[in-house]
């Protein structure tokens, strides 16, 4: 998505390691206009999915998941990573490794918000390695329901994630697939 690649181009910043950094717009402070347009982005390719829940994991997914929602008029369910006194009854839970931060998170989700009937769409800020959308998936396939696919603003596309998710069978739709040049600068995958 041109609009997307361009602001990374003009704002992003690579940082040792690989790291993608885009807080300035994307998922720290967010630039609302933009997001609107990833969110409809997402409805032009998953609109036809027949999309009943939007899943994503706290915090950063959550404000694009919430933009998006509203051009498939749906809920939206947050993958908590801590326990919670207010998640009461059935849990759903899966393991995911947080590339950025490098530590292990226990995801939970309430059974009474994703049922066998859902056929649910997963949005993500970012995919490095797939771990969160992996937990995930889990978590859809403990509830029986179906993951139509994985809406993602940035892939890495130098790291690993992407090709894992698709060879296990996900749908993935990536809106910017980054990819760095030989002086560890921003390029875009076609």
């Amino acid at each position: 998505m041109k609009l997307l690649e361009d602001r990374i181009l003009k704002d992003g910043i690579i940082k040792e390691g690989g790291i993608v950094k885009v807080d300035s717009f994307l998922n720290h402070q967010m630039d609302i206009g933009l997001i609107g347009e990833l969110g409809r982005e997402f409805h032009r390719l998953f609109g036809d999915e027949g999309v009943t829940k939007i899943l994503t994991v706290e915090a950063s997914g959550i404000g694009i998941a919430c933009i998006a929602a509203q051009y498939f008029g749906v809920p939206v369910v947050f993958a908590k990573k801590s326990e919670s006194k207010n998640l009461d009854g059935g849990v759903y839970t899966a393991p995911v490794t947080s590339y950025t931060k490098g530590k292990e998170y226990i995801i939970r989700v309430s059974d009474k918000f994703i049922g066998a009937d859902d056929r649910v769409l997963i949005i993500d800020d970012f995919l490095a390695k797939g771990k969160a959308v992996l937990g995930l998936k889990s978590i859809v396939e403990q509830a029986g329901a179906t993951l139509v696919g994985a809406g993602i603003c940035i892939e890495k596309g130098f790291q690993e994630g992407g090709r894992l998710l698709r060879e296990v069978g996900i749908r993935v739709e990536s809106l910017a697939i980054v990819e760095l040049d030989e002086n560890g600068g921003i390029k875009f995958r076609e």
